[in-house]
């Protein structure tokens, strides 16, 4: 997932639109969309689809030769393309789902699956994926799963969360490297040791003056490398089982706060206002301004453009040994309103992208996502693409306790909400008491107006 505060009022209003126009209100329209498994296509037949994704300059040149390796390969498939960056592409999808006119098959990222399946505009994939994909092969089918147990999208590449550290900084500090071991305690402890003021003091020394920090022990931002495991490995949470229901007031996320709001207040992690200071929230550990960060694999690009003298581990502990990791599964989607005809050509796309290791080999060469296949996940082609990380193995060990971010049809909604509430404990503006309390009725009135009408 690409960073997208500051989206949230834009996309807000445009799922709104999308709402009225297509009348898709309902959670359980989506219910509908049970899929018959294809054949594949009439091979005498040439049919036509439209694949949308979004791009930038690298991957759209990868994604066109992969197209028409596929053309090659299925000649009754005609592929047209529909793709802009990130931001473009998603204004202008939401905006053709409420007009009937979304493409065949889209790139979804991976928070938004739900959405599309429980506003109806996704096709239930449940049958083909048992059909044609044998789930053992796969990294992340099932984190496109409902709560009734139905696949919504095929993943296209995956994102997961672990440490990245500087090991420059980490050296120059004498201060040991992360282990696996490591809780959020122990980290927290070596992020004073880095954190490092305008007169060269770090967090543990007498004087350090928290104002004016020029190193920061960890940088810290949004739900996906910020509070979300924090609070999930803390035994806590935003949304329960199903992602209708919030439990955001819970001694558990009180205990998690208190471990980031300390953090922040001592300026060992940085706050929203210190990341104001930076060209981007993502800017500040590749810019040597922070020793650690939580990050995502996409994290790897501009940690390796920069230079960096880096690797990762797993993420801390919690208090209990609970370990969770966030994860985004990228994913193909088929379009609920498609023809048939069209919808098993989509599905050949998909197939096509899912089980051929070639496919997914030359993917994983530009570097954006861990891949889903496991025979190229684990073989050389991932886990010595580069010098570094020299880790990667952490990527795959990592989902084994990865969770997916609470993804619901009002994702964006409700972590606008909790965000605004999340940043005024962060910043001394309110309790942390009062934060969660009131987090947890604004979030729980979002999801009863979805859900609950």
């Amino acid at each position: 997932m690409k960073k997208r505060k500051g989206l949230y009022s834009w996309l807000t209003a445009l799922l709104l639109i999308t709402v009225i126009v297509s009348g898709c209100s309902n959670a359980d329209e989506g219910k509908g969309g049970t899929a018959t498994p294809g054949t594949g296509g009439d091979e005498g037949k040439k049919v036509e689809i439209l694949l949308g994704y979004y791009s930038s300059d690298s991957s759209d040149t990868k994604m066109k030769e992969l197209i028409e390796q596929f053309e090659k390969q299925h000649p009754n498939i005609k592929v047209k393309t529909q793709s802009a960056p990130y931001g473009q592409f998603y204004q202008k999808l939401d905006t053709q789902i409420a007009a009937g006119q979304a493409p065949d098959v889209w790139l979804s990222d991976g928070v938004y699956v739900m959405k599309y399946a429980q506003r109806g505009a996704a096709k239930d994939l449940t049958d083909w994926i048992a059909r044609d994909l044998k789930a053992d092969e796969y990294y992340g089918l099932d984190f496109n799963k409902d709560a009734d147990g139905r696949y919504w999208g095929v993943p296209q590449g995956i994102q997961v969360g672990v440490l990245f550290y500087n090991k420059e900084l980490f050296d120059k500090a004498g201060v040991m490297y992360p282990s696996d071991e490591w809780t959020w305690d122990d980290l927290k402890s070596s992020a004073a040791k880095l954190t490092v003021d305008a007169g060269g003091k770090t967090a543990e020394d007498s004087g350090f003056d928290a104002a004016s920090v020029n190193q920061f022990g960890l940088t810290f931002f949004s739900i996906t490398e910020g509070w979300f495991s924090v609070m999930k490995s803390y035994g806590g949470g935003v949304l329960d089982e199903k992602a209708e229901n919030s439990i955001i007031n819970s001694p558990e996320n009180k205990q998690a706060f208190e471990w980031m709001v300390d953090g922040m207040q001592r300026g060992i992690i940085t706050d929203p206002v210190d990341l104001k200071s930076f060209q981007s929230n993502t800017a500040v550990f590749p810019s040597g301004s922070a020793a650690m960060r939580i990050g995502i694999y996409a994290r790897v690009q501009a940690a390796n453009e920069a230079g960096l003298n880096y690797d990762v581990t797993l993420l801390p502990k919690g208090p209990d040994g609970k370990r969770v990791s966030p994860v985004i599964a990228n994913s193909w989607v088929i379009n609920q309103k498609s023809s048939d005809e069209k919808a098993e050509a989509a599905w050949e796309w998909i197939k096509y992208w899912a089980t051929e290791d070639d496919v997914q080999k030359q993917w994983t060469e530009l570097g954006e996502a861990v891949p889903v296949k496991k025979s190229v996940a684990e073989s050389e082609v991932f886990l010595k693409a580069g010098e570094q990380p020299a880790n990667r193995q952490a990527f795959l060990d990592s989902l084994e306790f990865a969770q997916t971010l609470d993804n619901n049809a009002v994702w964006e909604e409700w972590v606008g909400k909790f965000n605004e509430h999340a940043e005024r404990a962060f910043l001394g503006d309110a309790t942390i008491d009062q934060a969660l309390s009131e987090a947890d009725a604004a979030v729980q009135s979002i999801l009863d107006d979805f859900y609950k009408k």
